[in-house]
């Protein structure tokens, strides 16, 4: 995610009034988007760490393939077809993740919901398409230490991948629900946010498992 990137906004609101000699706060919004949410911080903080994580397994790929006479151990690399099209479809899925971050800023309500249906619909697929992933990886993950590690590389992606996927489908159901709560549309940027580091994350995990024992 790019956090630095996203667009501030405040939600609309009734202005402070100076009261005598104090200010009424109590029509100001309870709730803000970007650096303003604690929220934001919590998931920037989380991407950080599971970031490292994900490095620290790419690192523990190539150190285990330098100590390897044969590589990739215990199997045949990985088939392309369904990380490919998990490829494809996860990149496709950051334009819906990226009009409903807008929607959400914008609190559009219709837009909002038109666009979690269609993450959703995408995430499914996702998730569908992972199962088919594991069964290609033409190894165990007891096999050898190169089974272990792409099964961990994918299965840490793959964690992310289906709690986030759970969490969109809630806050859809969320969002069908009238009346709205402002604070609901901070809870879908910041899902958004996350979404964004699935995509980028998956790019150099599916180079590791699909490219890198071809090479």
């Amino acid at each position: 995610m790019n956090p630095g990137r996203r667009r501030e906004a405040t939600p609309a609101s009734v202005p402070a009034v100076q009261v005598g000699d104090a200010l009424d706060v109590s029509g100001l919004p309870s709730y803000g988007f970007g650096t303003r949410s604690l929220m934001w911080w919590g998931n920037v903080g989380m991407c950080a760490i599971e970031g490292t994580a994900f490095g620290f397994m790419i690192v523990v790929y190539f150190y285990l393939r330098s100590l390897a006479q044969t590589w990739p151990a215990g199997g045949a690399a990985p088939d392309l077809l369904w990380g490919t099209i998990n490829l494809g479809i996860i990149l496709a899925s950051a334009i819906p993740n990226y009009y409903c971050d807008r929607a959400a800023i914008d609190q559009d309500l219709k837009k909002v919901q038109l666009t979690l249906v269609l993450g959703t619909l995408c995430g499914v697929a996702l998730c569908g398409l992972r199962w088919m992933e594991f069964t290609a990886l033409n190894v165990r993950w007891d096999d050898s230490a190169y089974g272990s590690v792409i099964w961990m590389l994918l299965g840490l992606h793959t964690f992310n991948l289906v709690t986030d996927v759970a969490d969109t489908m809630v806050l859809t159901a969320v969002m069908f629900k009238t009346p709205v709560e402002g604070k609901r549309y901070v809870d879908i940027a910041e899902n958004s946010g996350y979404w964004v580091f699935i995509v980028l994350t998956w790019i150099p995990i599916y180079a590791v498992v699909y490219w890198a024992p071809r090479f």
